[in-house]
């Protein structure tokens, strides 16, 4: 084993289940710029149980967000192979594409990308019209989601109606409205505040522990991804790093600890 990779069995992921649900094959991904060549990634592999909690980190120019959007079906490595749910989207047209997009893979971004002039509810319901959902069931499924990340009376509201952190929870509603194999969240912290960010980090771990969703979060802050189960960290285009989480933080015990809103607010 190179000695610039360290790599320790997840024993706590696996034993939720053998499953491999995201499968990257020495995955290389060059960006030609003229007669330059840009390697973001350069040989890649690694593998990802139904169940995980996954932090990628990394420098700017490591390769992490062209990981990300690889997994997401957003970008096609130059060579490698990936499968997601044993399904080789390597060679996948790009209907195709986003069809796996809509069906399996759930995206949370940094800045909400909610579409301004449109209700909570109705940003929710989008996936569902893109995937052909007829309107009761649309409404009962988005509804449901928007419950679920405690959003039920503020369904008729616009974005600009709501806080930093309601409009990411509305973005992840929409992002699990259509029952993806994975969530995806890049920076999803980012724009938030510290108490807001512990609450989006709530929801994350409380859907992965009851639900066992299969979460993948691209962040820069260390004590973000120290409520993930593994911490994988780029460097060069390669995976420097891949570890279980040691001491992992519990959200809703950080929660607890924080002074109210007020007195932050008075600060």
């Amino acid at each position: 084993m190179s000695s610039h990779v360290e790599t320790i069995v997840h024993d706590e992921a696996r034993a939720v289940t053998r499953d491999v649900v995201i499968r990257l094959e020495r995955i290389h991904k060059i960006y030609r710029m003229g007669d330059i060549e840009v390697h973001a990634l350069r040989g890649a592999s690694l593998e990802i149980h139904r169940g995980e909690f996954v932090a990628i980190m990394g420098p700017s120019g490591s390769g992490k967000s062209t990981m990300m959007n690889i997994i997401g079906c957003l970008d096609r490595p130059t060579k490698g192979q990936y499968f997601l749910e044993s399904v080789d989207v390597s060679t996948v047209d790009k209907a195709g594409l986003a069809d796996i997009r809509n069906k399996n893979v759930g995206f949370v971004f940094q800045s909400f990308n909610l579409v301004p002039r449109t209700s909570a509810l109705e940003n929710v319901e989008l996936p569902l019209i893109y995937a052909g959902v007829g309107s009761s069931e649309r409404l009962r499924r988005a509804r449901a989601a928007l419950a679920e990340v405690g959003l039920a009376d503020r369904e008729r509201n616009m974005p600009n109606q709501l806080s930093g952190g309601q409009q990411q929870r509305v973005a992840l509603a929409r992002a699990l409205v259509n029952n993806p194999s994975i969530i995806l969240a890049d920076e999803p912290t980012g724009a938030l505040d510290t108490r807001t960010s512990v609450e989006v980090m709530e929801i994350f771990q409380r859907l992965n522990r009851e639900r066992s969703l299969t979460l993948v979060i691209v962040t820069h802050e260390p004590d973000i991804a120290q409520y993930a189960k593994r911490i994988i960290q780029f460097r060069d285009g390669r995976i420097h790093r891949d570890v279980a989480v040691e001491n992992r933080k519990d959200a809703r015990q950080v929660l607890q600890q924080l002074p109210p809103e007020d007195d932050e607010d008075e600060a």
